[in-house]
């Protein structure tokens, strides 16, 4: 075995014996070595034109599933690969000897007849609509028709496991997009083939295994263009399902995927758009609403089940009847909101959703199930708000106390256990509630566009009670909870009008805190507040002190010194009276050692903020007594006496790095330095530009970091445009550039930090000081093709740079002169990359930023853009082989008639990446 797999393909001897030889190894040989060779081998005789002669012979019954599952999948891969070396007067044959094949293992190897059922599949795909019309109605009455040597059951269970993978085998397929749409057509057609027979296994006494085989069945038909009225039985049918726990989960399945299923709607938009008359839409439409609304009741009727699956801690029954619940009402609200006389049906649906949003016990350890539900919410509040504003006022007057009701059920889900109780989780079980809370938060923020005020009110109103009441003493859970539900709305709203907030503040320093939970989330609700304190200086007092205390507390790192640096950036004008004592308790802090090095960075930031709003001599007073510590140290480092602070720590830098210019670690940190200090300075760096331009080129050039080149991003950013720092600021940003082409020229591929931070700089240089690309010795070029080799780099922050690199260059091809030449020479090149992009070769999440890319060519370059794309889109299977010709010349003709609309170019671009990628239609794109 081992020589013939040394010898070139055609000489290989892909024998019966030889397979069989080489599958023993690949299962029994201990040795890894000898188990990959085998692999490898038995991948190239799949392949292999002798396939077709031991195929079937390895699906002889004397031989083992092993055997026999290799010869069934090696058929597959001949069929649904290589479908164009088969001969079409050989199609029937290959068609007989599947069925026969399927028939003999019908009683025996399951996982062998699965692969035969999907190489039919398959040969099916291929053959279907012409050459095999009526494939599934010719699959069930082959099946159906009474054989001695197979049992009913035995061929009953082989056709359904043929009709589901049946689908699945489809949504996986390689057919041409032209063949899939015809394909997908004919396979919805032939639904009415196969529903009657599983409505008829589902409705009669059938078996357990055969029902939930037809429930499988039916899930995996959904899938296809199905519309949701064709589905009504087998829905039905589904729901009885549940009652029998043996196929609960599996009727779950089919019901969501059902009810979910977004072409079933697409197809009812395409029905009745292509309707020749307005009564035939209606009648459409009619009949869809009649089938939402038949379900309604139907899913109500499970409340019972659910109390009594959650009264028993029957986590899994309350999961599935929740699914069903939140997919009726997150994928037909609109439609259902606007039954109007329906209104209290829908109405009795959000309230059992609402059950489900408050279900008992602690997530995730006593209950798994309200987390599902926060995407309806927001699904219902778009929804209500996007109607005309009469419309609006009706559904508010009855969906506002809904959501003040939702407010109190998340602030309740989110209280923490008890001490002893949270203690017994697992640190899985803590992370899992923690982003369960940040889910909430953002739910109760996106709420507040809906309640407003009001909502401020209550929870002002809630607070003060559980504060204030002396006949019951209240637990911290509650005030935590309730703080929570502030913090969620400060940090993302603004909140400066509320006239709840003095009185918030003022409640602050009444809470008793006890509890490292509590006392983290006041320190938050306090750093939400801050640009409100900087509006209200006079209540800056009641909530500084809470906040210099806490950060003696190693517990409270994180919370206590980013309020305190939130504070400082917003009120640094109101602090100086409280400077003094702020940078001596930072100072006893920082002596201490309590915190981590980046909250130690983080105090640091906001003692800038702080001491930038002071005087001269105060500055200098205070930043002393504050780095001298640090200094000490570096002279030790250094061997230097000190003198004056700020040029001494330059001096001192300066000189460490003479020791230590070869030390990454280093260099990166006084970059770290620089780059705060700049930020908290600003314009009063100035007097130390030009030294620490010459120190940053010797520090690039000889270690290249992406530290070096954000602190040069930030002089770019501040000092470009100013005539006396120009020359230092520009010779920087020429010898950063040139080391970086360099390591383009080497090979960036392992530097995609260099290469983000490097497109940032460019970009910002673009925008501060586009005169730079002006300069002789700036091979603009050379810097665009970087651009496009960077648009290719897997990372997404590193494409996410590099778009916004080419967004900014591109509006600059008529003012600087380089830069228009360069783009209309190498435009094609770029234009090439952003569509391979789009085309399948980036993550979706990125399209946006492409589209940015197209945009601005359409603006900036729009006559050589119609020329390129008539060019590249003539590329055979470009930018995607699953694309028509008239697809592209739609996709072209949009984005060359949209130079205004960014949002719509967006929107254009993310419905062709989707039909590049075979996923326009599917469940994929309706999370998209």
């Amino acid at each position: 075995m081992d020589r013939d797999r040394g010898e070139s393909e055609d000489n290989l001897d892909y024998s019966v014996a030889n397979v069989e030889k080489a599958l023993h190894q690949l299962y029994y040989d201990p040795n890894i070595d000898n188990k990959n060779l085998a692999q490898k081998w038995l991948m190239q005789a799949q392949v292999s034109p002798q396939a077709w002669q031991f195929s079937w012979a390895l699906l002889s019954p004397n031989k083992v599933p092993e055997i026999q599952y290799f010869g069934a999948s090696a058929l597959h891969i001949k069929i649904s690969r290589y479908w164009n070396d088969i001969p079409s007067d050989q199609y029937e044959t290959l068609k007989s000897q599947l069925f026969n094949q399927i028939a003999c293992f019908a009683s025996s190897s399951k996982i062998v007849l699965t692969r035969l059922c999907v190489a039919l599949a398959s040969l099916a795909l291929n053959m279907m609509p012409e050459r095999w019309p009526n494939a599934v109605g010719d699959m069930v009455k082959m099946f159906q028709t009474e054989s001695s040597d197979v049992d009913g059951k035995a061929r009953c269970m082989a056709l359904l496991e043929l009709l589901t993978v049946l689908p699945e085998e489809f949504q996986t397929s390689r057919l041409p997009p032209y063949r899939k749409g015809e394909v997908r057509n004919a396979l919805a057609q032939e639904s009415g083939a196969v529903f009657p027979l599983l409505q008829q296994l589902l409705q009669t006494d059938s078996p357990v295994f055969i029902s939930q085989k037809a429930l499988k069945c039916f899930s995996s038909w959904v899938q296809l263009d199905v519309p949701l009225l064709d589905c009504e039985c087998l829905m039905q049918a589904s729901f009885t399902s549940l009652q029998n726990a043996e196929l609960f989960d599996t009727a779950v399945e089919a019901l969501v995927n059902a009810i979910s299923q977004p072409d079933a709607q697409r197809f009812l938009a395409i029905l009745l758009n292509l309707a020749d008359s307005a009564a035939i839409r209606e009648m459409g439409e009619h009949r869809y609403v009649n089938t939402l609304l038949k379900l309604i009741p139907q899913v109500l009727q499970l409340q019972e089940q659910l109390r009594q699956a959650v009264q028993n801690g029957d986590m899994e029954t309350s999961h599935g009847i929740c699914r069903i619940a939140v997919a009726l009402g997150e994928n037909h609200s609109r439609a259902l909101l606007e039954q109007v006389e329906h209104w209290q049906t829908f109405l009795a649906l959000v309230n059992m959703i609402m059950f489900c949003t408050g279900i008992p016990g602690h997530y995730p350890v006593n209950e798994t199930t309200s987390s599902l539900t926060l995407t309806f919410w927001y699904t219902l509040q778009d929804d209500i708000m996007s109607f005309e504003a009469e419309k609006q006022v009706v559904y508010l007057q009855v969906y506002r106390p809904v959501y003040f009701q939702l407010v109190d059920v998340l602030l309740h889900k989110a209280q923490f256990p008890s001490d002893e109780e949270y203690s017994s989780w697992s640190s899985d079980e803590k992370e899992q509630f923690r982003i369960y809370r940040v889910d909430i938060s953002d739910t109760l923020m996106y709420v507040y566009e809906m309640l407003g005020a009001e909502l401020l009110s209550n929870l002002y109103d809630k607070l003060g009670r559980l504060l204030t009441n002396t006949e019951q003493p209240t637990s911290w859970q509650h005030i935590e909870a309730c703080l929570y539900g502030f913090q969620s709305i400060a940090e993302t709203n603004d909140v400066n009008y509320s006239d709840v907030i003095p009185g918030l503040i003022g409640l602050i320093p009444r809470i008793n805190i006890s509890n490292v939970q509590l006392a983290d989330t006041v320190m938050f609700t306090i750093g939400a507040l801050a640009e409100w304190l900087a509006d209200h200086p006079v209540m800056i007092n009641s909530v500084l002190p809470l906040v210099l205390h806490a950060l003696g507390n190693p517990e409270l790192s994180i919370s206590s010194v980013s309020t305190l640096k939130k504070i400082c950036r917003e009120c640094k004008y109101d602090l100086p009276p409280y400077a003094a004592n702020i940078v001596a308790v930072s100072q006893e802090v920082l002596m201490k050692q309590i915190h981590k090095t980046s909250q130690c960075m983080w105090l640091m930031q906001a003692l800038g903020f702080l001491l930038s709003a002071l005087q001269v001599e105060e500055i200098l007073r205070n930043l002393h007594s504050l780095i001298s510590p640090y200094i000490q140290q570096l002279e030790k480092l250094a061997d230097e006496p000190v003198v004056v602070v700020l040029q001494q720590v330059f001096q001192l830098i300066h000189k460490v790095l003479s020791k230590w210019l070869n030390d990454a670690q280093v260099v990166e940190a006084v970059c770290a330095i620089f780059e705060k200090s700049v930020k908290t300075l600003l314009d009063d760096f100035a007097p130390m530009i030009p030294q620490l331009s010459e120190m940053l080129g010797q520090m690039y050039s000889t270690i290249p970091q992406a530290s070096a080149l954000e602190l040069t991003r930030q002089l770019v950013h501040i000092f470009a445009n100013d005539p006396t720092h120009f020359v230092p600021v520009k010779a920087l940003f020429l010898l950063v550039t040139s080391v970086t082409l360099s390591i383009f020229q080497q090979g960036p591929r392992d530097h995609p930090d260099i290469v983000d931070s490097f497109m940032q700089l460019l970009a910002q240089a673009l925008k501060r000081k586009p005169d730079l690309f002006l300069a002789e010795n700036c091979d603009v070029k050379a810097l665009f093709q970087c651009g496009v080799i960077s648009l290719k780099f897997p990372e997404a922050p590193t494409v996410k740079a590099t778009c916004a690199f080419f967004t900014e260059l591109l509006p600059r091809c008529r003012e600087i002169q380089p830069i228009g030449l360069v783009v209309h020479e190498n435009g094609k090149l770029l234009l090439q990359a952003t569509l391979e992009a789009i085309g399948g070769q980036a993550p979706r999440s990125l399209m946006d930023h492409f589209a940015e890319i197209l945009f601005a060519l359409n603006k900036h370059c729009v006559t050589y853009l119609s020329i390129w794309l008539k060019e590249v889109m003539q590329q055979q299977n470009f930018p995607s082989s699953r694309l028509t010709q008239v697809q592209k010349d739609t996709f072209s003709q949009q984005i060359l008639r949209d130079r205004v609309n960014k949002r719509r170019v967006k929107d254009i671009v993310k419905e062709f990446t989707l039909l590049c990628r075979g996923l326009h239609g599917t469940e994929y794109a309706a999370e998209y």
